[in-house]
């Protein structure tokens, strides 16, 4: 039955909308809401007091109160009847335009916002780059720390064998000599100043007397080994693995460089204290800024001392061709340069490299000009050169 009613109730209303007939309409819509409302009513009647408790049916139906008590003032107090006033003279025109504004505002904002968005994942990205690449670095620091030890512990035991100190077997030297190269070729400039240091406080780059028989080393008779520049055999022969590499900012203060070739290697802010440095190839190297505090450029004296020379034998007595090759280095604000050394270099360097030497060269003559050391005497060979 109720459903019938309902029916009839929608069709009075279609026809009442159809026939513009208000009557028909209202009384339509009478009988449909009259049969409707009871039965939600009783539908969720039960099941209000299931989701809500006392206290917010009670504010539930206080908001309704209100919003009718509202509704009802702004009705009796023609506020309903100015906005329609208002309404039938605004210039919707205008107010389309202030529209437009406003979506080109909104627009502007939300593309302000997206670079904003990106700028901060900009940011957060670099952020997160700059840390990886700091975890990276500190990873490769500690692989090269573990590799120099482990070439520490190798050369040790290669060296101090059985029979002691490394014997005069060519072999063994050779594979000293080859694993050095290749880790001076895989390491930082920290990492070569490192191995630099071990090798040259346990004796390995120094040319040491030996026994031409049994081929062991000779003692002093102090605790050490005897020192022979010109007929000693050197367990690691440096050569030409430090040519042309960077050593800036090192330490290299004790370090045996003798005979090392140091062609345009960049030893900028290093600390040579007290290095040996005889015989070394300094030709246009980078020593700005050095320590060179007591390093030895020359044996002998300095008034015969000269730079070495190919297939010339060395007069360590003199000092005649034991001294180091400093032709157009760089020595612009060198650190503790004694008097010395300034003398050596200003009369060896070459009139481009004089211009740089802290205090200058006045009154030093250039001797790098004479007959015996012209450049066909020194030419470039390929031990001199690398």
């Amino acid at each position: 039955m109720t459903i019938w009613l309902n029916l009839l109730g929608i069709i009075a209303i279609g026809c009442g909308v159809a026939f513009k007939n208000t009557g028909i309409t209202v009384a339509g819509c009478a009988i449909s809401l009259g049969l409707s409302v009871p039965i939600i009513y009783s539908s969720i009647r039960s099941q209000i007091p299931k989701s809500l408790s006392p206290a917010q049916r009670l504010q539930l139906v206080t908001t309704i109160t209100m919003l009718v008590v509202v509704i009802s003032l702004l009705r009796i107090g023609g506020f309903f009847t100015y906005i329609g006033g208002l309404s039938a003279g605004t210039d919707w025109s205008a107010v389309g335009a202030i529209g437009l504004w406003g979506g080109a505002l909104g627009q502007t904002a939300i593309a302000t916002i997206a670079a904003f968005v990106s700028w901060r994942q900009y940011i957060v990205s670099r952020d997160l780059t700059i840390e990886q690449n700091r975890l990276n670095r500190q990873q490769n620091i500690i692989t090269q720390q573990q590799t120099i030890d482990n070439y520490f512990q190798g050369i040790s035991n290669l060296v101090l064998d059985k029979d002691g100190f490394l014997e005069d077997w060519p072999q063994e030297r050779a594979f000293a000599v080859g694993r050095t190269a290749a880790l001076l070729g895989s390491v930082n400039a920290a990492g070569k100043a490192r191995v630099l240091r071990f090798l040259s406080r346990s004796k390995l780059l120094t040319p040491l007397q030996r026994d031409l028989r049994l081929g062991k080393v000779i003692l002093n008779g102090d605790g050490g080994y005897d020192e022979d520049r010109i007929f000693g055999v050197r367990v690691i022969n440096l050569g030409v693995m430090l040519a042309g590499v960077n050593l800036a900012q090192t330490d290299l203060r004790w370090t045996d460089l003798s005979d090392a070739n140091l062609m345009r290697t960049n030893l900028d802010g290093c600390n040579l204290s007290q290095a040996n440095l005889s015989k070394t190839i300094l030709y246009q190297a980078k020593l700005t800024n050095a320590n060179i505090k007591g390093a030895r450029l020359f044996y002998g004296d300095l008034e015969f001392a000269s730079p070495r020379i190919p297939d010339c034998v060395p007069d360590y007595l003199t000092g005649k061709f034991t001294g180091a090759v400093v032709e157009a280095a760089d020595f612009t604000n060198m650190r503790q340069m004694s008097e010395e050394q300034r003398h050596y270099c200003c009369a060896w360097c070459g009139e481009a490299s004089r211009q740089t030497i802290p205090g200058g060269c006045q009154g030093i003559a250039n001797r790098l000009t004479s007959i015996e050391y012209s450049t066909s005497a020194r030419s470039f060979d390929d031990d001199y050169i690398g």
